[in-house]
């Protein structure tokens, strides 16, 4: 394949396949990471962009300025260097510090706020109302606001679930994470239209207030919705069939075992996503096809996640999470 530009590369990712070791379930693993920037994210990134340059939003010589806690923000980035857009990432300390260096060397720009939070807190409110502030200040910027901004979900619709289906034909049940809900019910809109019942699993972190709930502080990066934050409006609640919580030692004890047992790196999320929908395929009987959309790599985690230090400094270490998973696939 020869592309012209580094955009024409983002979707069409690979697949592997899991075997289930108590029933007949075939499982098939969506590897977001080989898009370009490391994350599905990319597919919303340029999705926003381009409908911004057809609405008029965005003009030639403009910037763009996005609150993230990350994966977003590199995705922005590569298409505001293709594009000859300046680029403003407005971040927290929930930004691992590989991401914040992929933005830079794309040549976006950083501005931290949330002074005062703790490690597992979440600046989410701080962050998109100083993104929209300077937005507001500065000639010709936009701000994508990707919780509200509904060409983050139509993005998937016929993208990410069109390669599904024509892989796959016809599925049973998808897992994925829910944030803003872009990727979740974008995906869910394109499959629901394209293929016979299918059930959507969607997860968030434990502590995440989406589905309600007191809420807690999480360490999982990029998804969920921490306490006060508001409610996405791109969430479509009636494409979801059932929602789970992954704790953060799930997450994060799944993505150390994938990376020893399978050679697969993935991230913090995409951890939590595959050890929920491993448990719960794991209680179904007969035969079927399920997808697990795995959002990012691990790349960007290896100073938390991979680093045996802050596991234990922030006490994730549970040894009985890979003894789980080998007890529900089967090994390579």
């Amino acid at each position: 394949m020869i592309a012209k530009n580094i955009t024409e590369l983002i979707g069409n990712t690979p697949m592997i396949e899991l075997k289930m070791k108590n029933n007949d379930w075939k499982v098939y693993l969506k590897l977001e990471k080989f898009n370009p920037g490391g994350s599905m994210k990319d597919r919303m990134a340029l999705n926003m962009i381009n409908q911004a340059e057809k609405d008029g939003k965005l003009k030639p010589g403009g910037t763009i300025i996005e609150s993230s806690s990350g994966n977003t923000a590199i995705g922005l980035a590569i298409a505001s260097a293709i594009k000859g857009y300046k680029f403003i990432a407005v971040v927290d300390h929930h930004a691992s510090k590989e991401k914040i260096d992929m933005i830079k060397a794309y040549g976006g720009n950083i501005v931290v706020v949330g002074d005062g939070y703790k490690d597992n807190e979440v600046a989410v409110i701080e962050r998109e109302k100083t993104a929209k502030r300077m937005a507001d200040g500065m000639e010709n910027a936009f701000f994508p606001n990707q919780a509200d901004n509904f060409n983050n979900r139509s993005a998937y619709i016929d993208t990410l679930a069109c390669e599904l289906i024509d892989d796959l034909g016809n599925i049973d049940s998808f897992y994925g994470a829910i944030g803003t809900g872009g990727s979740a019910c974008g995906t869910a809109m394109g499959l629901k239209k394209r293929t016979n019942k299918i059930e959507i699993n969607v997860i968030e972190p434990d502590g995440s207030i989406l589905f309600g709930g007191p809420g807690k502080p999480y360490f999982q990066s990029g998804t969920g919705n921490p306490i006060n934050a508001p409610i996405p409006k791109i969430i479509d609640y009636s494409l979801i069939d059932h929602n789970y919580y992954a704790t953060d030692k799930e997450a994060f004890n799944t993505c150390r075992y994938f990376a020893k047992k399978h050679g697969l790196l993935i991230g913090g999320s995409a951890g939590g996503v595959l050890f929920k929908a491993l448990e719960d395929i794991n209680k179904k009987n007969g035969t079927g096809i399920a997808v697990v959309l795995l959002c990012d790599g691990g790349e960007k985690y290896l100073n938390n996640i991979f680093n045996d230090e802050w596991m234990k400094k922030n006490d994730l270490i549970d040894l009985s999470i890979p003894k789980l998973l080998e007890s529900f696939i089967e090994e390579r």
